[in-house]
Protein backbone atom coordinates (compact mmCIF):
# COMPACT_ATOMS: atom_id res chain seq x y z
CA UNK A 1 0.00 0.00 0.00
CA UNK A 2 2.67 2.10 0.99
CA UNK A 3 4.55 1.55 -2.12
CA UNK A 4 1.53 2.48 -4.10
CA UNK A 5 1.18 5.44 -2.25
CA UNK A 6 4.63 6.39 -3.26
CA UNK A 7 4.28 5.62 -6.79
CA UNK A 8 1.01 7.25 -7.42
CA UNK A 9 3.19 10.43 -5.46
CA UNK A 10 6.07 10.25 -7.77
CA UNK A 11 3.81 10.09 -11.09
CA UNK A 12 1.86 13.40 -9.95
CA UNK A 13 5.66 15.33 -9.59
CA UNK A 14 6.60 13.98 -12.75
CA UNK A 15 3.23 15.36 -14.31
CA UNK A 16 3.11 18.74 -12.58
CA UNK A 17 7.34 19.12 -13.50
CA UNK A 18 6.19 18.51 -17.32
CA UNK A 19 3.82 21.24 -16.83
CA UNK A 20 6.05 23.80 -14.96
CA UNK A 21 8.80 22.68 -17.82
CA UNK A 22 6.41 23.39 -20.77
CA UNK A 23 5.27 26.64 -18.84
CA UNK A 24 8.85 27.88 -18.29
CA UNK A 25 9.69 26.54 -21.90
CA UNK A 26 6.54 28.49 -23.29
CA UNK A 27 7.28 31.40 -21.55
CA UNK A 28 10.95 31.52 -22.60
CA UNK A 29 10.49 30.98 -26.22
CA UNK A 30 7.38 33.49 -25.75
CA UNK A 31 9.41 36.30 -24.42
CA UNK A 32 12.53 35.45 -27.30
CA UNK A 33 9.87 35.68 -30.10
CA UNK A 34 8.79 39.34 -28.77
CA UNK A 35 12.28 40.69 -28.70
CA UNK A 36 12.94 38.75 -32.04
CA UNK A 37 9.46 40.82 -33.32
CA UNK A 38 11.00 44.36 -32.27
CA UNK A 39 14.38 43.41 -33.61
CA UNK A 40 13.17 42.60 -36.95
CA UNK A 41 10.67 45.75 -36.92
CA UNK A 42 13.92 47.57 -36.19
CA UNK A 43 16.06 45.97 -38.48
CA UNK A 44 13.84 46.39 -41.38
CA UNK A 45 13.48 50.19 -40.55
CA UNK A 46 17.21 50.34 -40.15
CA UNK A 47 16.99 48.99 -44.68
CA UNK A 48 14.45 51.69 -45.21
CA UNK A 49 16.79 53.94 -44.76
CA UNK A 50 19.66 52.37 -46.78
CA UNK A 51 18.14 50.51 -49.39
CA UNK A 52 16.43 53.37 -52.27
CA UNK A 53 13.65 51.22 -53.34
CA UNK A 54 12.22 51.03 -49.69
CA UNK A 55 12.76 53.91 -48.99
CA UNK A 56 10.68 55.42 -51.27
CA UNK A 57 7.60 54.05 -49.55
CA UNK A 58 9.43 54.58 -45.96
CA UNK A 59 9.52 58.37 -46.66
CA UNK A 60 5.63 58.71 -46.88
CA UNK A 61 5.79 58.11 -43.37
CA UNK A 62 8.53 60.81 -42.74
CA UNK A 63 6.48 63.23 -45.15
CA UNK A 64 3.19 62.67 -42.76
CA UNK A 65 4.77 65.04 -39.81
CA UNK A 66 5.65 68.41 -39.45
CA UNK A 67 8.35 69.30 -36.84
CA UNK A 68 5.66 69.07 -33.72
CA UNK A 69 4.21 65.78 -35.14
CA UNK A 70 1.14 66.73 -36.00
CA UNK A 71 -0.30 65.70 -39.29
CA UNK A 72 0.40 67.38 -42.52
CA UNK A 73 -3.26 66.11 -44.54
CA UNK A 74 -5.24 63.05 -43.73
CA UNK A 75 -4.22 61.32 -47.49
CA UNK A 76 -0.41 61.67 -45.93
CA UNK A 77 -1.25 59.96 -42.97
CA UNK A 78 -3.38 57.44 -44.74
CA UNK A 79 -0.40 56.97 -47.15
CA UNK A 80 1.96 56.64 -44.34
CA UNK A 81 -0.22 53.77 -42.97
CA UNK A 82 -0.51 52.04 -46.62
CA UNK A 83 3.13 52.35 -47.72
CA UNK A 84 4.97 51.74 -44.30
CA UNK A 85 3.38 50.45 -41.53
CA UNK A 86 1.04 47.70 -43.01
CA UNK A 87 3.74 46.70 -45.27
CA UNK A 88 6.27 46.99 -42.63
CA UNK A 89 3.73 44.51 -40.30
CA UNK A 90 3.02 41.81 -42.95
CA UNK A 91 6.39 41.53 -43.73
CA UNK A 92 6.97 41.02 -39.67
CA UNK A 93 4.21 38.33 -39.42
CA UNK A 94 5.61 36.38 -42.35
CA UNK A 95 8.86 35.57 -40.84
CA UNK A 96 7.70 35.30 -37.56
CA UNK A 97 5.09 32.64 -38.20
CA UNK A 98 7.41 30.74 -40.85
CA UNK A 99 10.08 30.89 -38.15
CA UNK A 100 7.57 29.48 -35.98
CA UNK A 101 6.82 26.84 -38.39
CA UNK A 102 10.07 25.85 -38.51
CA UNK A 103 11.27 25.24 -35.18
CA UNK A 104 8.09 24.48 -33.29
CA UNK A 105 7.65 25.64 -30.25
CA UNK A 106 4.62 27.15 -29.14
CA UNK A 107 5.96 29.99 -27.44
CA UNK A 108 6.99 31.56 -30.44
CA UNK A 109 3.24 32.16 -32.07
CA UNK A 110 3.15 34.92 -29.14
CA UNK A 111 5.66 37.01 -31.57
CA UNK A 112 2.99 36.44 -34.52
CA UNK A 113 0.09 37.32 -32.43
CA UNK A 114 2.37 40.27 -31.28
CA UNK A 115 3.06 41.61 -34.95
CA UNK A 116 -0.73 41.25 -35.80
CA UNK A 117 -1.46 43.56 -32.89
CA UNK A 118 0.78 46.23 -35.51
CA UNK A 119 -1.04 45.09 -38.84
CA UNK A 120 -4.28 45.59 -36.86
CA UNK A 121 -3.34 48.98 -35.58
CA UNK A 122 -2.13 50.66 -39.11
CA UNK A 123 -4.84 48.84 -40.56
CA UNK A 124 -7.57 50.25 -38.58
CA UNK A 125 -5.46 53.92 -39.15
CA UNK A 126 -5.88 53.55 -42.94
CA UNK A 127 -9.46 52.35 -43.19
CA UNK A 128 -10.89 54.67 -40.53
CA UNK A 129 -10.67 57.54 -42.36
CA UNK A 130 -9.77 59.52 -39.73
CA UNK A 131 -5.92 60.48 -37.38
CA UNK A 132 -5.59 58.51 -34.54
CA UNK A 133 -2.15 58.36 -34.43
CA UNK A 134 -0.03 55.68 -32.20
CA UNK A 135 1.59 57.79 -28.80
CA UNK A 136 4.88 58.34 -30.21
CA UNK A 137 3.97 60.60 -33.07
CA UNK A 138 1.58 62.36 -30.75
CA UNK A 139 1.66 65.94 -31.76
CA UNK A 140 2.82 68.78 -29.23
CA UNK A 141 5.80 70.15 -26.87
CA UNK A 142 8.12 67.15 -25.67
CA UNK A 143 7.96 67.36 -21.93
CA UNK A 144 10.48 64.29 -20.88
CA UNK A 145 13.70 63.68 -22.06
CA UNK A 146 14.71 60.62 -24.59
CA UNK A 147 14.36 57.58 -22.15
CA UNK A 148 17.18 55.28 -21.89
CA UNK A 149 15.21 51.92 -21.26
CA UNK A 150 12.21 52.37 -23.90
CA UNK A 151 11.27 54.26 -27.30
CA UNK A 152 9.44 57.58 -25.96
CA UNK A 153 7.89 60.30 -27.70
CA UNK A 154 11.33 62.48 -27.42
CA UNK A 155 13.58 59.83 -28.44
CA UNK A 156 11.71 59.10 -31.93
CA UNK A 157 11.11 62.44 -32.53
CA UNK A 158 15.00 63.00 -32.86
CA UNK A 159 14.53 60.44 -35.71
CA UNK A 160 12.20 62.44 -37.65
CA UNK A 161 13.56 66.16 -37.21
CA UNK A 162 17.02 65.21 -35.64
CA UNK A 163 18.93 62.33 -38.13
CA UNK A 164 16.80 60.23 -40.35
CA UNK A 165 19.91 57.96 -39.87
CA UNK A 166 19.72 57.48 -36.34
CA UNK A 167 17.24 56.34 -33.45
CA UNK A 168 15.52 53.50 -35.65
CA UNK A 169 14.16 51.64 -32.45
CA UNK A 170 10.31 51.63 -31.99
CA UNK A 171 10.25 50.21 -28.22
CA UNK A 172 13.05 48.89 -27.15
CA UNK A 173 16.25 50.76 -28.34
CA UNK A 174 18.52 47.52 -28.47
CA UNK A 175 19.07 47.64 -32.21
CA UNK A 176 20.55 51.32 -31.82
CA UNK A 177 22.60 50.18 -28.89
CA UNK A 178 24.32 47.55 -31.52
CA UNK A 179 24.50 49.62 -34.36
CA UNK A 180 25.58 53.21 -32.42
CA UNK A 181 22.40 54.99 -33.40
CA UNK A 182 21.18 55.31 -30.48
CA UNK A 183 23.01 59.73 -30.58
CA UNK A 184 23.57 60.83 -33.44
CA UNK A 185 26.41 63.36 -33.07
CA UNK A 186 26.20 64.54 -36.78
CA UNK A 187 25.83 68.50 -37.43
CA UNK A 188 25.95 69.16 -33.68
CA UNK A 189 27.19 72.15 -31.98
CA UNK A 190 29.42 70.66 -28.89
CA UNK A 191 30.97 72.94 -26.47
CA UNK A 192 33.63 71.36 -24.41
CA UNK A 193 35.85 72.98 -21.62
CA UNK A 194 39.19 72.10 -21.10
CA UNK A 195 39.46 72.31 -24.87
CA UNK A 196 43.24 73.13 -24.58
CA UNK A 197 44.03 69.87 -22.37
CA UNK A 198 45.08 66.56 -23.85
CA UNK A 199 41.77 65.02 -23.77
CA UNK A 200 39.64 68.34 -24.69
CA UNK A 201 42.34 68.09 -27.85
CA UNK A 202 41.48 64.49 -28.49
CA UNK A 203 37.72 65.00 -28.27
CA UNK A 204 37.26 67.40 -30.82
CA UNK A 205 39.79 65.72 -32.98
CA UNK A 206 37.37 62.26 -32.85
CA UNK A 207 33.97 64.93 -33.16
CA UNK A 208 35.10 66.60 -35.95
CA UNK A 209 35.37 62.75 -37.61
CA UNK A 210 31.59 62.54 -36.73
CA UNK A 211 30.91 65.72 -38.57
CA UNK A 212 29.89 67.83 -35.47
CA UNK A 213 30.94 71.77 -35.15
CA UNK A 214 33.09 72.29 -31.96
CA UNK A 215 33.05 75.38 -30.15
CA UNK A 216 36.68 74.78 -28.32
CA UNK A 217 35.83 76.98 -24.41
CA UNK A 218 39.31 77.79 -22.99
CA UNK A 219 40.91 79.25 -20.43
CA UNK A 220 44.60 79.19 -22.60
CA UNK A 221 43.57 80.23 -25.75
CA UNK A 222 46.93 80.38 -27.15
CA UNK A 223 47.61 76.64 -27.05
CA UNK A 224 44.70 75.67 -29.78
CA UNK A 225 45.34 76.43 -33.05
CA UNK A 226 42.44 77.20 -35.36
CA UNK A 227 41.05 74.26 -37.65
CA UNK A 228 37.90 74.26 -39.76
CA UNK A 229 34.87 72.99 -37.88
CA UNK A 230 36.37 74.61 -34.23
CA UNK A 231 35.24 77.92 -33.01
CA UNK A 232 38.02 78.76 -30.22
CA UNK A 233 36.06 80.30 -27.43
CA UNK A 234 38.47 82.05 -24.36
CA UNK A 235 36.36 82.41 -21.29
CA UNK A 236 37.48 82.87 -17.47
CA UNK A 237 36.89 81.34 -14.01
CA UNK A 238 34.37 82.61 -12.61
CA UNK A 239 32.68 84.12 -15.62
CA UNK A 240 30.38 81.65 -16.46
CA UNK A 241 27.59 83.47 -16.96
CA UNK A 242 28.57 85.30 -19.89
CA UNK A 243 28.70 82.40 -21.69
CA UNK A 244 24.81 82.21 -22.05
CA UNK A 245 24.83 83.49 -25.40
CA UNK A 246 26.84 80.52 -26.40
CA UNK A 247 25.82 77.79 -24.91
CA UNK A 248 21.99 78.97 -26.62
CA UNK A 249 23.80 77.69 -29.64
CA UNK A 250 25.18 74.55 -28.40
CA UNK A 251 23.54 70.78 -28.51
CA UNK A 252 25.79 69.35 -26.05
CA UNK A 253 28.04 70.54 -23.48
CA UNK A 254 30.97 68.94 -22.52
CA UNK A 255 32.48 69.75 -18.78
CA UNK A 256 36.58 68.66 -18.62
CA UNK A 257 38.07 71.29 -17.29
CA UNK A 258 39.45 70.47 -14.19
CA UNK A 259 42.96 70.72 -11.70
CA UNK A 260 45.05 68.18 -9.80
CA UNK A 261 47.03 69.67 -7.08
CA UNK A 262 47.82 66.10 -6.55
CA UNK A 263 49.16 66.17 -2.45
CA UNK A 264 48.99 69.63 -1.80
CA UNK A 265 46.34 70.76 1.28
CA UNK A 266 46.89 74.30 1.98
CA UNK A 267 43.97 76.62 1.85
CA UNK A 268 44.49 77.90 -1.58
CA UNK A 269 44.44 74.47 -2.92
CA UNK A 270 41.09 73.19 -1.14
CA UNK A 271 39.97 76.19 -2.59
CA UNK A 272 41.37 76.22 -6.03
CA UNK A 273 40.47 72.44 -6.20
CA UNK A 274 37.08 72.85 -5.06
CA UNK A 275 36.43 75.84 -7.47
CA UNK A 276 38.06 74.79 -10.54
CA UNK A 277 36.71 70.68 -10.48
CA UNK A 278 33.36 71.67 -8.49
CA UNK A 279 31.60 74.84 -7.93
CA UNK A 280 32.73 76.17 -11.88
CA UNK A 281 31.41 72.87 -13.37
CA UNK A 282 28.24 73.25 -11.69
CA UNK A 283 27.99 77.03 -12.53
CA UNK A 284 28.74 76.03 -16.52
CA UNK A 285 25.30 73.47 -15.72
CA UNK A 286 23.23 75.67 -14.46
CA UNK A 287 23.81 78.60 -17.07
CA UNK A 288 23.63 75.93 -19.91
CA UNK A 289 19.96 74.51 -18.24
CA UNK A 290 18.75 77.99 -18.32
CA UNK A 291 18.89 77.91 -22.10
CA UNK A 292 16.73 74.55 -22.24
CA UNK A 293 13.62 76.05 -23.35
CA UNK A 294 12.21 75.18 -26.90
CA UNK A 295 9.93 72.56 -27.43
CA UNK A 296 11.90 70.16 -28.47
CA UNK A 297 15.17 70.74 -26.31
CA UNK A 298 14.93 68.25 -24.09
CA UNK A 299 15.57 66.07 -26.70
CA UNK A 300 18.27 67.52 -28.39
CA UNK A 301 20.31 69.09 -25.68
CA UNK A 302 22.79 67.26 -23.24
CA UNK A 303 25.37 67.74 -20.69
CA UNK A 304 28.31 65.45 -20.45
CA UNK A 305 30.55 66.20 -17.04
CA UNK A 306 34.05 64.55 -16.67
CA UNK A 307 33.56 63.65 -12.98
CA UNK A 308 36.19 60.68 -13.10
CA UNK A 309 37.05 57.47 -11.50
CA UNK A 310 37.82 59.49 -8.32
CA UNK A 311 34.39 59.31 -7.85
CA UNK A 312 34.64 55.40 -6.40
CA UNK A 313 38.67 55.13 -6.00
CA UNK A 314 41.79 56.75 -4.99
CA UNK A 315 43.23 59.24 -7.63
CA UNK A 316 46.34 59.20 -4.85
CA UNK A 317 45.68 62.74 -4.87
CA UNK A 318 43.09 63.56 -1.96
CA UNK A 319 41.47 66.76 -2.96
CA UNK A 320 40.94 65.91 -6.59
CA UNK A 321 39.20 63.27 -5.43
CA UNK A 322 36.96 65.03 -2.31
CA UNK A 323 36.24 67.47 -5.34
CA UNK A 324 35.14 65.32 -7.93
CA UNK A 325 33.12 63.13 -6.05
CA UNK A 326 31.66 66.22 -4.93
CA UNK A 327 30.97 67.03 -8.49
CA UNK A 328 29.47 63.60 -9.15
CA UNK A 329 27.16 63.46 -6.28
CA UNK A 330 25.54 67.15 -7.11
CA UNK A 331 25.09 65.55 -10.46
CA UNK A 332 23.36 62.83 -9.29
CA UNK A 333 21.12 65.19 -8.00
CA UNK A 334 20.60 67.45 -10.80
CA UNK A 335 19.76 64.18 -12.83
CA UNK A 336 16.18 64.00 -10.87
CA UNK A 337 15.23 67.05 -12.20
CA UNK A 338 15.17 65.51 -15.93
CA UNK A 339 15.81 69.31 -17.52
CA UNK A 340 18.19 67.18 -20.05
CA UNK A 341 20.51 64.34 -20.73
CA UNK A 342 23.19 64.19 -18.61
CA UNK A 343 26.00 61.91 -19.12
CA UNK A 344 28.61 61.30 -16.58
CA UNK A 345 32.29 60.18 -17.94
CA UNK A 346 33.91 58.05 -15.52
CA UNK A 347 37.30 57.91 -16.90
CA UNK A 348 40.70 56.33 -15.40
CA UNK A 349 44.03 57.18 -15.85
CA UNK A 350 45.09 58.45 -19.33
CA UNK A 351 48.17 60.20 -20.10
CA UNK A 352 47.75 64.13 -19.93
CA UNK A 353 49.14 67.10 -18.14
CA UNK A 354 46.81 66.70 -15.11
CA UNK A 355 48.41 63.12 -14.72
CA UNK A 356 51.48 62.08 -16.65
CA UNK A 357 51.66 58.92 -15.11
CA UNK A 358 48.42 57.94 -16.73
CA UNK A 359 48.29 54.96 -18.36
CA UNK A 360 45.58 55.17 -21.19
CA UNK A 361 46.07 57.60 -23.82
CA UNK A 362 43.93 60.56 -24.35
CA UNK A 363 42.60 59.50 -27.93
CA UNK A 364 42.49 56.09 -27.10
CA UNK A 365 40.11 57.15 -24.41
CA UNK A 366 38.36 59.46 -26.26
CA UNK A 367 37.02 57.20 -29.22
CA UNK A 368 35.35 54.90 -26.41
CA UNK A 369 33.80 57.85 -24.90
CA UNK A 370 32.39 58.26 -28.28
CA UNK A 371 31.66 54.87 -29.28
CA UNK A 372 29.42 54.45 -25.56
CA UNK A 373 27.98 57.78 -26.52
CA UNK A 374 26.50 56.83 -29.97
CA UNK A 375 25.05 53.80 -28.12
CA UNK A 376 23.95 55.97 -25.28
CA UNK A 377 25.40 54.98 -22.13
CA UNK A 378 24.34 57.38 -19.84
CA UNK A 379 27.18 56.53 -17.77
CA UNK A 380 30.46 55.59 -19.71
CA UNK A 381 33.05 53.98 -17.92
CA UNK A 382 36.74 54.13 -19.38
CA UNK A 383 39.44 52.30 -17.67
CA UNK A 384 41.51 49.48 -16.58
CA UNK A 385 40.59 49.08 -13.56
CA UNK A 386 37.64 46.05 -13.36
CA UNK A 387 36.51 47.29 -9.61
CA UNK A 388 35.69 50.25 -11.33
CA UNK A 389 32.79 48.56 -14.00
CA UNK A 390 31.27 47.07 -10.67
CA UNK A 391 31.28 49.63 -8.03
CA UNK A 392 30.39 52.61 -10.08
CA UNK A 393 26.84 51.19 -10.96
CA UNK A 394 26.05 50.22 -7.29
CA UNK A 395 27.58 53.67 -6.20
CA UNK A 396 25.25 55.81 -8.52
CA UNK A 397 22.51 53.58 -8.06
CA UNK A 398 22.47 53.53 -4.47
CA UNK A 399 23.28 57.36 -4.63
CA UNK A 400 20.36 57.97 -6.71
CA UNK A 401 17.89 56.19 -4.94
CA UNK A 402 18.58 58.25 -1.49
CA UNK A 403 18.38 61.95 -3.28
CA UNK A 404 15.14 60.47 -4.78
CA UNK A 405 13.77 59.61 -1.54
CA UNK A 406 15.53 62.38 0.69
CA UNK A 407 15.03 64.95 -2.03
CA UNK A 408 13.05 67.34 -3.35
CA UNK A 409 12.32 69.99 -5.70
CA UNK A 410 10.44 72.45 -3.71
Amino acid sequence: MLAENWAVIEANLQINWLLVNTCLQFAAWGIFSLLLAEILRDSYHALCHQVSWLAKWHNKHHMAYRRDLSIVSLKFYQDSQLYHDIVESILLVIILTIIALLIHQWGLWLGVAYACTFLYGASLRYFQGKIDTDYNHLPGPLEIIPSIWWVNRSYHWRHHFDDVNAYYSGVFPLVDKILGTGLSLKGKTIGITGASGTLGQALTAELLKRHAKVFALTTNPEKLVTQPGVMVLPWQLGNEAELRDTLTKVDILIINHGVNVYGDRTPHAINSSYEVNTFSALRLMDVFLTTVTGPQDKATKEIWVNTSEAEVSPALSPLYELSKRTLGNIVTLKRLEGHCIIRKLILGPFKSQLNPYGVMSAPQVARVILFLAVRDFRNIVVTINPLTYLLFPIKEASTWLYYRVFSKTN
